[in-house]
């Protein structure tokens, strides 16, 4: 029997308040070092897209979430180095404090205009804070190299 192909799926938090979208630079990870994202990780499997969501808000951001809370966003098909589904969820409230509570992964934790990104943001981050603001639901990323032949 043949194996079937499988997707990595993460999840990526959109902490929005008063127009402004919460960041972290990250740092010492070997991916995009450097540049900012948001609250991200993923999915561990057994678990569903709010719970994946709440777990990496206790573990990045030192806040509680409930499942009401956790807005599904968008969802990004993307091509990396592997094959992606990103999830996008807006979390409309939290309990506790925003904090960075893992320094080794991060060294800036701040809040920026959802129109004032900054040019280091990761690209497909960037696009996809702009689909939420601009209502689009789905979309793909990093596929523009991609194209097989009998496609246009």
């Amino acid at each position: 029997m043949k194996d079937r192909f499988k997707l990595i799926p993460a999840v990526h938090l959109f902490f929005i308040r008063e127009d402004r979208i919460l960041l972290l630079r990250r740092y010492n990870t070997g991916y995009e070092d450097g540049n900012y994202s948001v609250v991200a990780g993923h999915l561990d499997g057994g678990e569903e897209v709010w719970q994946a969501a709440a777990r990496e808000a206790y573990e990045e951001a030192g806040v509680i979430l409930r499942q009401a809370d956790v807005e599904m966003a968008g969802v990004m098909h993307r091509l990396s180095d592997d094959e992606r589904v990103d999830f996008f969820v807006h979390i409309r409230a939290w309990e506790g404090e925003l904090v960075n509570r893992e320094p080794d992964k991060c060294d800036e934790l701040a809040w920026f205009a959802l129109d004032e990104l900054p040019a280091n943001t990761i690209p497909y981050v960037a696009r996809a804070i702009g689909n939420y603001r601009k209502g689009q639901w789905f979309d793909s990323f990093g596929w523009e190299s991609a194209v097989r032949p009998g496609l246009q």
